[in-house]
């Protein structure tokens, strides 16, 4: 799990980008479970994951057809198998390495965050080698390389504003609700925070509207649902979550909008407590 010296580097990253360490340990424990490495020929390398899938649509047609034979590359998600050890992980890289160097790196995901070796470019890195090399310079180096691909994939404001769907969404793909994901980061967000459940700030709150999504949306529900007030709890601020809202401003003799604003969100934690 996480070691104090993690701890503290999370930390110093987290200040630069105005984060709460603890949304970024809630990302690197989802994503790698805390584990910076693996020893690999005795050197702590970070944990990777190879694609075949990539490697397949990456690589010219006469290299594609050798990876195919070698059991490297196939254009089906998932017919490569990873093995189980770190170890025979870095063995399959560099077989697909000795086919074609650049392609094999971009088809492997690297580190803390599991960034795609792929995105060297659109992440301002001059190679695909110059991303490799910060993923294997240690931890530092894998939490940089995850805060920017978080950065530039503009999701910095799903974390601050804890909305942890809109981020699985973002950093996970549109598949993220099968894997639980959104649930996964706010759960590990709780435990690193020695929380039991967790209310965003009332600013948070003040966005919460019509539209809105994510973990503060659905603990609105759930609250609005203990108060006797009929809704889904699916974290989507939809008519029935608008209406559910109203109704409580109805009730409290409060201006019936339907937004979900500092005092609304008062009301509701004085009626539960």
């Amino acid at each position: 799990m996480f070691t104090q010296t993690l701890k503290t580097e999370i930390k110093t990253i987290a200040q630069q980008y105005d984060l709460e360490p603890e949304t970024l340990m809630a990302v690197i424990e989802v994503e790698s479970n805390g584990r910076v490495g693996a020893k690999v020929d005795g050197r702590l390398e970070p944990l990777i994951r190879f694609e075949g899938h990539y490697f397949y649509r990456l690589l010219p047609t006469r290299k594609r057809h050798e990876a195919i034979t070698k059991g490297l590359a196939n254009a089906v998600s998932g017919k490569v198998k990873n093995p189980f050890r770190q170890s025979s992980r870095w063995k399959l890289l560099k077989k697909a390495q000795a086919i074609d160097h650049d392609a094999a790196l971009s088809s492997t995901s690297w580190g803390i965050g599991q960034v795609m070796g792929s995105h060297w470019r659109w992440l301002g890195y001059g190679s695909v080698d110059a991303l490799v090399s910060v993923a294997r310079s240690g931890p530092a180096g894998q939490i940089e390389l995850m805060m920017r691909y978080i950065d530039k994939a503009g999701l910095i404001g799903k974390l601050k504003h804890y909305d942890w769907a809109g981020f699985a969404r973002g950093y996970n793909g549109p598949s993220y609700r099968k894997n639980k994901y959104d649930r996964k980061l706010h759960k590990a967000y709780l435990q690193h925070k020695g929380l039991r459940r967790f209310y965003a700030p009332a600013n948070t709150l003040a966005s919460l509207r019509l539209g809105s999504f994510g973990q503060a949306v659905r603990d609105l529900q759930k609250d609005l649902s203990q108060l006797g007030y009929t809704l889904r709890i699916d974290g989507d601020f939809g008519f029935g979550t608008e209406n559910a809202v109203k109704n409580f401003q109805r009730s409290n003799r409060i201006k019936i909008d339907g937004i979900v604003g500092p005092k609304v969100f008062e009301l509701v934690r004085r009626k539960l407590f």
